[in-house]
């Protein structure tokens, strides 16, 4: 990796990208940093002192530390996540959204357009949730300082409306990335999120036990390479194209494969798991953490332990790789693309009997692709019952969360940066063979 970042540094063009990426990445952070209009930055700093585990520690891990800071872009990338989640979603459910994906570019556009409306409109509900928590004292239940100077409807509406307009930057941000610099800028800023706060877990664990923190970077050098190598695992099914003749020239009669991997869902179904089980931490804190159903979420969905909170987390991580990879990866369209193309599966018939095959193969592999998942998840709840340190489930450096980002996205960079390099090398190639005929 560091041989083609270095041979990357010598191409101009791909040096500027580079550089552009890295300017994008530091004006991210300055804005995760940046304290929104009306916040006590002073008393913020030390409630987060004090404030260790539990709801609050998940929203620093997804935030990159902005969220409780009350920071400008507070909310990062998550609204932007999901709302193509949901647009995802809704292609499968809405006609015209569907149509509009088969239109190619001009539908994509089209698409796109629709996320970021939608982004801007999911971005008002988790800042008015968080600034309607940080003006009652409840974003921090263990700390007694207002994190506002003033509680009044004005100032929690100027804060709601810096939020959300930080949103609509960090889009723009994760877009220009994506179009002038490396690599894809939404995955770039979420990874840049993680890797934030990636040092102040460690820090957490080597205070708790050095022996500890050794072993868990142990621990944590196996996981890295297990995780590479499930992220690269695929079943390659073998496709063979016929031979056809269009005016004087003849196409086809080439062999190639059609990838499958086995973690087809990604990260995905992780986000949405622990989205799902944050719903009832939050709504607990919503109810000032008194009465039946409050205390009832606090005994059975908040500890990483608990029978209730794992058969929880487990069933919903397998049911959401399931059906998020029911709703990217259509078997029936895939076998209608290669039969309008001349191609085939040896041994299997064109057509339908392509589509049965290409969704039994899926199933297959989506077994253990959620059983992967749902293995690289419970690594934070185990480090928790071993050290029985209740900051652990959150804090724990490799948990899956962390590791699936960390990996995922630092694989499919290089890769880039890996494909832009024999670009370059080949067009270099044809100019010198050009040059000595």
């Amino acid at each position: 990796m560091v041989n083609v970042l270095i041979r990357a540094f010598r191409v101009p063009d791909l040096r500027r990208k580079l550089l552009f990426t890295l300017a994008m990445i530091v004006v991210f952070r300055f804005g995760q940093v940046l304290p929104a209009p009306g916040v006590n930055v002073a008393a913020v700093r030390e409630c987060l002192a004090t404030t260790r585990g539990g709801f609050a520690d998940m929203l620093q891990l997804f935030s990159g530390g902005a969220l409780l800071k009350l920071s400008v872009f507070a909310l990062g990338i998550v609204p932007y996540i999901t709302a193509g989640i949901v647009l995802q979603l809704l292609t499968v459910m809405i006609p015209r959204l569907a149509a509009l994906k088969k239109e190619g570019r001009h539908g994509q556009a089209k698409i796109t357009q629709h996320t970021r409306y939608l982004t801007v409109g999911m971005a008002v509900i988790p800042a008015t949730t968080v600034v309607s928590l940080a003006g009652s004292g409840r974003i921090f239940p263990t700390c007694d300082r207002q994190v506002l100077y003033d509680r009044g409807p004005l100032t929690a509406v100027v804060i709601v409306v810096t939020m959300v307009a930080g949103t609509s930057v960090v889009m723009w941000l994760g877009e220009l990335v994506t179009d002038r610099g490396i690599g894809n800028g939404m995955s770039i800023l979420v990874f840049t999120q993680v890797v934030a706060v990636f040092p102040s877990y460690v820090a957490n664990i080597f205070t708790l036990s050095p022996l500890g923190l050794a072993a868990m970077l142990g621990a944590g050098v196996f996981l890295v390479a297990a995780v590479v190598f499930m992220e690269q695992a695929q079943r390659r099914i073998p496709v063979q194209y016929a031979r056809r003749v269009v005016g004087r020239r003849m196409y086809g009669g080439t062999s190639t494969f059609l990838p499958l991997k086995v973690n087809q869902a990604g990260i995905v179904p992780v986000i949405f798991t622990t989205s799902m089980l944050s719903l009832p931490q939050l709504a607990a804190q919503f109810m000032g953490g008194t009465g039946p159903v409050a205390e009832w979420i606090a005994r059975n969905l908040v500890s990483g332990e608990h029978p209730v909170y794992l058969t929880a987390y487990l069933a919903l991580i397998a049911a959401f790789t399931y059906f998020y990879v029911s709703i990217t990866f259509d078997p029936a369209e895939i076998a209608d693309d290669m039969r309008r193309y001349g191609g085939f599966v040896p041994g299997i018939r064109p057509g339908r009997p392509t589509a049965e095959y290409l969704a039994f193969v899926l199933s297959r592999l989506t077994a253990p692709g959620a059983a992967y998942l749902a293995t690289l998840s419970l690594i934070p709840i185990i480090a928790f019952v071993l050290l029985r340190d209740p900051s652990t489930q959150q804090n724990f450096p490799f948990g899956g969360t962390t590791i699936l980002i960390m990996v995922g996205v630092g694989l499919d960079t290089v890769k880039q940066i890996e494909a832009q390099l024999e670009q370059r090398t080949y067009k270099g190639f044809l100019k010198r063979s050009l040059s000595e005929v």
